[in-house]
């Protein structure tokens, strides 16, 4: 499995419904609210096979409250 992150920014007043519905349609392993330029933290974990830029688009992005998104790919966990 390849992990990554998405940092997720919200329109304003929708963060938690934001991330109710990301929780609700379980395709994050963990979701955290944060400060700063972006409003959420969602870790997701993938087959290695699996187009994380097709994901981010089809199963991230769909959520109505979105309204930028930041992928971090990872290479390595230590």
């Amino acid at each position: 499995m390849r992990a990554f992150f998405v940092q997720i920014k919200c329109e304003l007043g929708r963060t938690y419904e934001v991330a109710t519905a990301i929780a609700d349609a379980e395709i994050a392993s963990e979701i955290y609210s944060t400060a700063g330029d972006y409003e959420l933290l969602v870790k997701f974990y993938v087959p290695q096979e699996t187009d994380i830029g097709l994901f981010v688009t089809d199963q991230v992005q769909r959520f109505k409250g979105i309204k930028d998104t930041r992928t971090i790919i990872c290479f390595k966990a230590f």
